[in-house]
Protein backbone atom coordinates (compact mmCIF):
# COMPACT_ATOMS: atom_id res chain seq x y z
CA UNK A 1 0.00 0.00 0.00
CA UNK A 2 1.33 3.43 -0.92
CA UNK A 3 0.77 6.46 1.26
CA UNK A 4 2.10 10.02 1.57
CA UNK A 5 5.42 10.19 3.38
CA UNK A 6 5.92 13.94 3.02
CA UNK A 7 3.47 16.83 3.51
CA UNK A 8 3.58 17.81 -0.16
CA UNK A 9 2.34 14.33 -1.14
CA UNK A 10 -1.01 14.74 0.61
CA UNK A 11 -4.06 14.93 -1.65
CA UNK A 12 -7.75 15.46 -1.04
CA UNK A 13 -8.47 12.01 -2.46
CA UNK A 14 -6.04 10.25 -0.15
CA UNK A 15 -7.16 12.23 2.93
CA UNK A 16 -10.80 11.47 2.15
CA UNK A 17 -10.09 7.74 2.04
CA UNK A 18 -7.82 7.74 5.10
CA UNK A 19 -10.30 9.74 7.21
CA UNK A 20 -13.37 8.08 5.73
CA UNK A 21 -15.06 11.39 4.98
CA UNK A 22 -15.13 13.89 2.18
CA UNK A 23 -12.32 16.43 2.19
CA UNK A 24 -13.00 19.28 -0.22
CA UNK A 25 -9.75 21.15 0.30
CA UNK A 26 -6.86 21.42 2.74
CA UNK A 27 -3.70 23.30 3.57
CA UNK A 28 -0.66 22.23 5.54
CA UNK A 29 0.78 24.36 8.32
CA UNK A 30 4.43 23.69 9.09
CA UNK A 31 5.55 24.17 12.67
CA UNK A 32 8.67 26.09 13.60
CA UNK A 33 11.89 24.95 15.23
CA UNK A 34 11.44 22.62 18.16
CA UNK A 35 8.31 20.85 16.84
CA UNK A 36 9.57 17.47 15.78
CA UNK A 37 13.20 16.42 15.44
CA UNK A 38 13.13 12.74 14.60
CA UNK A 39 9.74 13.19 12.90
CA UNK A 40 8.16 16.06 10.97
CA UNK A 41 4.97 17.33 12.64
CA UNK A 42 2.43 19.41 10.71
CA UNK A 43 -1.09 20.72 11.23
CA UNK A 44 -3.52 20.06 8.38
CA UNK A 45 -6.46 22.46 7.98
CA UNK A 46 -9.35 20.58 6.41
CA UNK A 47 -12.41 21.92 4.64
CA UNK A 48 -15.28 19.43 4.76
CA UNK A 49 -18.99 19.63 3.85
CA UNK A 50 -19.74 20.12 7.56
CA UNK A 51 -17.16 22.82 8.18
CA UNK A 52 -13.50 23.43 8.91
CA UNK A 53 -11.39 21.29 11.23
CA UNK A 54 -7.75 20.51 11.91
CA UNK A 55 -5.71 17.37 12.44
CA UNK A 56 -2.04 16.64 13.06
CA UNK A 57 -0.09 14.77 10.39
CA UNK A 58 3.26 13.28 11.32
CA UNK A 59 5.87 12.16 8.77
CA UNK A 60 9.49 10.96 8.76
CA UNK A 61 12.15 13.59 9.26
CA UNK A 62 13.47 15.11 6.02
CA UNK A 63 16.97 14.90 7.54
CA UNK A 64 18.92 11.74 6.57
CA UNK A 65 20.82 11.89 9.87
CA UNK A 66 17.61 12.00 11.90
CA UNK A 67 16.11 9.18 9.86
CA UNK A 68 19.21 7.12 10.61
CA UNK A 69 18.67 7.65 14.34
CA UNK A 70 15.03 6.63 13.93
CA UNK A 71 16.11 3.47 12.11
CA UNK A 72 18.59 2.53 14.83
CA UNK A 73 15.89 2.58 17.51
CA UNK A 74 12.91 1.61 15.29
CA UNK A 75 11.28 4.85 16.40
CA UNK A 76 8.79 5.12 13.55
CA UNK A 77 7.70 1.51 13.90
CA UNK A 78 7.35 1.90 17.65
CA UNK A 79 5.05 4.90 17.41
CA UNK A 80 2.82 3.45 14.70
CA UNK A 81 2.61 0.19 16.65
CA UNK A 82 1.75 2.01 19.86
CA UNK A 83 -1.20 3.85 18.34
CA UNK A 84 -2.37 0.73 16.51
CA UNK A 85 -2.03 -1.87 19.27
CA UNK A 86 -1.47 -0.29 22.68
CA UNK A 87 -2.90 3.23 23.05
CA UNK A 88 -6.45 2.12 23.76
CA UNK A 89 -5.31 0.03 26.74
CA UNK A 90 -3.57 2.73 28.80
CA UNK A 91 -5.31 4.95 31.35
CA UNK A 92 -3.73 8.17 30.15
CA UNK A 93 -4.92 10.56 27.51
CA UNK A 94 -3.16 10.26 24.18
CA UNK A 95 -4.25 11.85 20.90
CA UNK A 96 -6.85 9.84 19.00
CA UNK A 97 -5.25 8.21 15.98
CA UNK A 98 -7.36 8.46 12.82
CA UNK A 99 -5.02 6.65 10.44
CA UNK A 100 -1.48 5.25 10.40
CA UNK A 101 0.74 3.43 7.94
CA UNK A 102 4.35 2.26 8.08
CA UNK A 103 6.79 0.71 5.62
CA UNK A 104 9.57 -1.04 7.53
CA UNK A 105 11.74 -1.32 4.43
CA UNK A 106 11.74 2.34 3.46
CA UNK A 107 11.09 3.72 6.97
CA UNK A 108 8.29 5.81 5.54
CA UNK A 109 5.28 6.37 7.79
CA UNK A 110 2.35 8.64 8.34
CA UNK A 111 0.14 9.19 11.38
CA UNK A 112 -3.02 11.30 11.26
CA UNK A 113 -4.09 12.18 14.78
CA UNK A 114 -6.15 14.45 16.96
CA UNK A 115 -5.08 18.06 17.18
CA UNK A 116 -4.73 19.01 20.84
CA UNK A 117 -4.72 22.74 20.07
CA UNK A 118 -7.24 23.43 22.86
CA UNK A 119 -4.69 22.21 25.39
CA UNK A 120 -1.53 24.05 26.47
CA UNK A 121 1.80 22.54 25.48
CA UNK A 122 4.64 22.53 28.00
CA UNK A 123 8.00 24.24 27.57
CA UNK A 124 11.18 22.54 28.75
CA UNK A 125 13.04 25.82 29.03
CA UNK A 126 10.31 27.77 30.84
CA UNK A 127 9.55 24.95 33.28
CA UNK A 128 6.18 24.34 34.87
CA UNK A 129 4.11 25.15 37.92
CA UNK A 130 3.55 23.01 40.98
CA UNK A 131 0.03 22.23 39.75
CA UNK A 132 1.35 21.16 36.36
CA UNK A 133 3.84 18.84 38.06
CA UNK A 134 1.06 17.29 40.12
CA UNK A 135 -0.94 16.50 36.99
CA UNK A 136 2.06 14.95 35.26
CA UNK A 137 2.94 12.73 38.22
CA UNK A 138 -0.65 11.57 38.46
CA UNK A 139 -0.81 10.97 34.72
CA UNK A 140 2.33 8.85 34.48
CA UNK A 141 1.23 6.89 37.56
CA UNK A 142 -1.96 6.03 35.64
CA UNK A 143 0.13 4.92 32.68
CA UNK A 144 2.26 2.67 34.89
CA UNK A 145 -0.64 1.22 36.87
CA UNK A 146 -2.72 0.45 33.78
CA UNK A 147 0.21 -1.39 32.20
CA UNK A 148 1.74 -3.02 35.30
CA UNK A 149 3.66 -6.15 34.27
CA UNK A 150 2.51 -5.45 30.72
CA UNK A 151 2.57 -8.21 28.14
CA UNK A 152 2.22 -5.71 25.29
CA UNK A 153 4.41 -6.40 22.29
CA UNK A 154 6.89 -3.65 23.09
CA UNK A 155 10.66 -3.71 23.16
CA UNK A 156 12.39 -3.75 26.55
CA UNK A 157 14.40 -0.63 27.28
CA UNK A 158 17.24 -3.02 28.09
CA UNK A 159 18.19 -3.94 24.55
CA UNK A 160 21.53 -3.91 22.68
CA UNK A 161 20.68 -0.87 20.58
CA UNK A 162 19.73 1.15 23.66
CA UNK A 163 22.86 0.11 25.55
CA UNK A 164 25.16 0.92 22.65
CA UNK A 165 23.34 4.17 21.86
CA UNK A 166 23.58 5.43 25.43
CA UNK A 167 27.24 4.55 25.92
CA UNK A 168 28.29 5.83 22.51
CA UNK A 169 26.18 8.96 22.74
CA UNK A 170 27.43 9.74 26.23
CA UNK A 171 31.05 9.39 25.09
CA UNK A 172 30.38 11.90 22.32
CA UNK A 173 28.36 14.32 24.44
CA UNK A 174 30.40 14.42 27.65
CA UNK A 175 33.39 16.39 26.24
CA UNK A 176 30.96 18.92 24.78
CA UNK A 177 29.07 19.54 28.02
CA UNK A 178 32.39 19.75 29.87
CA UNK A 179 33.36 22.58 27.58
CA UNK A 180 29.99 24.33 27.27
CA UNK A 181 28.47 23.77 30.72
CA UNK A 182 31.43 23.19 33.04
CA UNK A 183 29.90 25.57 35.58
CA UNK A 184 26.99 23.16 36.04
CA UNK A 185 29.08 20.06 36.81
CA UNK A 186 29.51 19.41 40.56
CA UNK A 187 32.72 17.98 41.96
CA UNK A 188 31.05 14.62 42.53
CA UNK A 189 30.45 14.31 38.77
CA UNK A 190 33.89 15.28 37.49
CA UNK A 191 34.92 11.66 36.90
CA UNK A 192 31.71 10.23 35.47
CA UNK A 193 33.01 10.48 31.92
CA UNK A 194 34.48 7.00 32.29
CA UNK A 195 32.15 5.70 34.99
CA UNK A 196 28.75 6.17 33.32
CA UNK A 197 29.46 4.21 30.11
CA UNK A 198 30.76 1.30 32.18
CA UNK A 199 27.70 1.44 34.44
CA UNK A 200 25.00 1.61 31.74
CA UNK A 201 24.58 -2.16 31.19
CA UNK A 202 24.08 -2.81 34.91
CA UNK A 203 21.76 0.15 35.36
CA UNK A 204 19.58 -1.00 32.46
CA UNK A 205 19.50 -4.55 33.76
CA UNK A 206 18.28 -3.33 37.13
CA UNK A 207 15.71 -0.96 35.62
CA UNK A 208 14.18 -3.66 33.45
CA UNK A 209 13.92 -6.32 36.13
CA UNK A 210 10.24 -6.90 37.07
CA UNK A 211 7.96 -5.32 37.97
CA UNK A 212 7.92 -3.33 34.76
CA UNK A 213 5.30 -1.27 32.95
CA UNK A 214 4.88 0.63 29.72
CA UNK A 215 7.24 3.60 29.65
CA UNK A 216 6.78 6.59 27.37
CA UNK A 217 10.54 7.09 27.81
CA UNK A 218 10.54 10.77 26.81
CA UNK A 219 8.36 12.47 29.43
CA UNK A 220 9.61 16.01 29.18
CA UNK A 221 7.62 19.20 29.07
CA UNK A 222 7.89 19.63 25.30
CA UNK A 223 5.94 16.36 24.90
CA UNK A 224 3.20 17.16 27.43
CA UNK A 225 -0.12 18.91 26.77
CA UNK A 226 -2.01 20.33 29.74
CA UNK A 227 -5.76 20.54 30.18
CA UNK A 228 -7.66 21.87 33.19
CA UNK A 229 -7.33 18.62 35.15
CA UNK A 230 -5.41 16.15 32.98
CA UNK A 231 -2.42 15.80 30.70
CA UNK A 232 -1.91 14.18 27.34
CA UNK A 233 1.39 12.72 26.18
CA UNK A 234 2.55 12.90 22.58
CA UNK A 235 5.60 11.59 20.71
CA UNK A 236 5.55 7.85 21.47
CA UNK A 237 8.60 7.06 19.34
CA UNK A 238 10.57 5.72 22.31
CA UNK A 239 7.80 3.67 23.95
CA UNK A 240 9.08 0.52 25.64
CA UNK A 241 8.82 -1.50 28.83
CA UNK A 242 10.93 -0.51 31.81
CA UNK A 243 10.77 0.32 35.50
CA UNK A 244 7.73 2.47 36.27
CA UNK A 245 10.08 4.99 37.86
CA UNK A 246 11.85 5.75 34.58
CA UNK A 247 9.23 8.23 33.38
CA UNK A 248 8.97 9.76 36.85
CA UNK A 249 12.71 10.25 37.20
CA UNK A 250 13.11 11.75 33.76
CA UNK A 251 10.36 14.28 34.36
CA UNK A 252 11.29 15.24 37.93
CA UNK A 253 15.06 15.43 37.52
CA UNK A 254 15.24 17.12 34.11
CA UNK A 255 12.02 19.10 33.60
CA UNK A 256 11.45 20.64 37.04
CA UNK A 257 13.27 23.67 38.35
CA UNK A 258 14.67 23.23 41.85
CA UNK A 259 11.92 25.20 43.61
CA UNK A 260 9.21 22.93 42.20
CA UNK A 261 11.32 19.77 42.38
CA UNK A 262 12.05 20.30 46.07
CA UNK A 263 8.57 21.48 47.04
CA UNK A 264 7.21 17.94 47.48
CA UNK A 265 8.27 14.36 48.02
CA UNK A 266 7.31 13.45 44.47
CA UNK A 267 8.31 9.81 44.82
CA UNK A 268 5.99 9.45 47.81
CA UNK A 269 3.17 11.12 45.87
CA UNK A 270 3.77 8.86 42.86
CA UNK A 271 3.83 5.74 45.04
CA UNK A 272 0.60 6.83 46.75
CA UNK A 273 -1.02 7.13 43.32
CA UNK A 274 0.12 3.60 42.43
CA UNK A 275 -1.41 2.21 45.63
CA UNK A 276 -4.65 4.10 45.06
CA UNK A 277 -4.77 2.67 41.53
CA UNK A 278 -4.61 -0.88 42.87
CA UNK A 279 -0.92 -1.76 42.76
CA UNK A 280 0.05 -4.07 45.64
CA UNK A 281 3.22 -5.67 46.96
CA UNK A 282 5.35 -2.73 45.88
CA UNK A 283 7.05 -0.85 48.68
CA UNK A 284 7.95 2.81 48.87
CA UNK A 285 11.55 1.79 49.57
CA UNK A 286 11.70 -0.16 46.32
CA UNK A 287 10.17 2.75 44.47
CA UNK A 288 12.74 5.16 45.89
CA UNK A 289 15.65 2.85 45.07
CA UNK A 290 14.62 2.41 41.46
CA UNK A 291 13.94 6.13 41.11
CA UNK A 292 17.56 6.95 41.99
CA UNK A 293 18.89 4.27 39.62
CA UNK A 294 16.70 5.63 36.82
CA UNK A 295 17.81 9.20 37.53
CA UNK A 296 21.48 8.18 37.37
CA UNK A 297 20.99 6.27 34.11
CA UNK A 298 19.11 9.21 32.59
CA UNK A 299 22.14 11.48 32.90
CA UNK A 300 22.92 9.83 29.56
CA UNK A 301 19.84 11.52 28.07
CA UNK A 302 20.82 14.92 29.44
CA UNK A 303 24.39 14.57 28.23
CA UNK A 304 23.49 13.32 24.77
CA UNK A 305 20.82 15.97 24.17
CA UNK A 306 22.92 18.82 25.59
CA UNK A 307 26.04 17.59 23.83
CA UNK A 308 24.50 17.21 20.37
CA UNK A 309 22.03 20.11 20.10
CA UNK A 310 22.88 23.08 17.93
CA UNK A 311 24.22 25.22 20.74
CA UNK A 312 24.64 28.15 18.35
CA UNK A 313 20.85 28.25 18.26
CA UNK A 314 19.47 30.30 21.16
CA UNK A 315 16.67 27.83 21.92
CA UNK A 316 19.09 24.88 21.64
CA UNK A 317 21.56 26.32 24.09
CA UNK A 318 18.84 27.30 26.57
CA UNK A 319 17.33 23.81 26.38
CA UNK A 320 20.70 22.12 26.82
CA UNK A 321 21.66 24.28 29.77
CA UNK A 322 18.27 23.84 31.43
CA UNK A 323 17.97 20.07 31.27
CA UNK A 324 21.65 19.40 31.96
CA UNK A 325 21.65 21.81 34.89
CA UNK A 326 18.47 20.27 36.29
CA UNK A 327 19.97 16.78 35.96
CA UNK A 328 23.24 17.68 37.68
CA UNK A 329 21.58 19.41 40.62
CA UNK A 330 19.01 16.61 40.99
CA UNK A 331 21.64 13.87 41.03
CA UNK A 332 23.66 15.81 43.58
CA UNK A 333 20.61 16.14 45.84
CA UNK A 334 19.96 12.40 45.52
CA UNK A 335 23.64 11.52 46.14
CA UNK A 336 23.25 9.35 43.04
CA UNK A 337 26.87 9.67 41.93
CA UNK A 338 27.87 7.62 44.97
CA UNK A 339 26.36 4.57 43.24
CA UNK A 340 29.16 4.63 40.65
Amino acid sequence: MTFPSQPEQLTTNWLSKALNKQIDDFRVELFGAGAGIIGQVTRVHLNTPTGAETIIAKFPSPSPDNRAVAATYDMYGREVGFYRDVASSVSLRVPDCYHSAYNASSLDFIILMEDLRDMRIGDQVAGCSHRDAQMVVEGIAKLAASSWESTANLVSHNNPGQRDGMTGGFNVGWPVVNEQFAHLIPSAALNIGDQIPAAVPGLLETLCTPPISISHADVRLDNIFFGSDEIALVDWQSVCTSAPEQDLAYFITQSLASEVRNSEDWVQIYHDHLLNLGITNYSLAQCRERYVIAALYLVCYATIISGTLDLANERGRALGETLFGNAMSSLTELDAFSLL
